[in-house]
């Protein structure tokens, strides 16, 4: 048996390859000779931590949601104050929404990536149930945490409510508006370019709370 040391390496070994994986072919390229290749190792070697396809992707999902968790907002700054999580960054309100919202668009290398790999993985979510449940979930825990933001932006009157919407309505909107910047972005980097992607969100946070007209 290897020392436990030496196994946890290993695993971070995998997990690395897994991730360059992603990166450069997407879930689409995620295979066990690739990652063995990306590692310069056998396939073999790797039968011992995925036994077959879907436990490769399984494990790769981790790795991109503890990467996704891991991520901060990187060279962005909120009209001169730090992005959320940052020392002296927005904490509540609407500030705290926008900066929650710049985090997921892809303005940086890295972010785009992120983007690319999540992007490429629904279609396995769309064609495997229990992918489909973690995908769902996924999003369901993002609203989760975006809805303090937009209850705390409503309750300061930055957010006001309109006709018969509520909270659970707007974080709706705002995620699904913010995916599908993230989607055109990614298909058409030239014409969205990080700072029009700025301008769009925010020109979108202005139309909700009427600062628009």
């Amino acid at each position: 048996m290897p020392a436990r040391g030496d196994h946890d390496a290993r695993r971070r070994d995998v997990s690395e390859a897994v991730w360059r994986v992603l990166a450069d072919r997407g879930f689409g390229g995620l295979t066990l000779r690739a990652v063995a290749a990306e590692m310069g190792a056998s396939t073999g070697l790797l039968t011992h931590y995925f036994p077959n396809k879907k436990a490769l992707v399984t494990y790769a999902l981790d790795v991109a949601d503890e990467r996704t968790a891991n991520r901060r907002v990187s060279g962005v700054q909120l009209e001169g104050r730090p992005a959320e999580g940052s020392a002296g960054g927005p904490t509540e309100g609407l500030a705290a929404l926008r900066s929650a919202l710049l985090a997921v668009l892809p303005l940086t290398a890295d972010s785009a990536d992120m983007n690319r790999i999540w992007v490429s993985s629904w279609d396995g979510a769309l064609a495997d149930s229990e992918l489909a449940v973690r995908e769902r979930k996924r999003y369901q825990q993002w609203r989760e945490r975006l809805r303090p933001h937009v209850a705390a932006a409503v309750e300061r009157g930055e957010l006001p409510l309109r006709g018969s919407s509520d909270v659970d309505d707007v974080v709706v909107s705002v995620a699904a508006f913010t995916h599908g910047l993230v989607v055109q972005a990614l298909f058409d980097p030239e014409r969205f370019p990080p700072g029009r992607q700025i301008e769009i969100l925010d020109a979108f946070l202005a139309s909700l709370s009427g600062d628009d007209c």
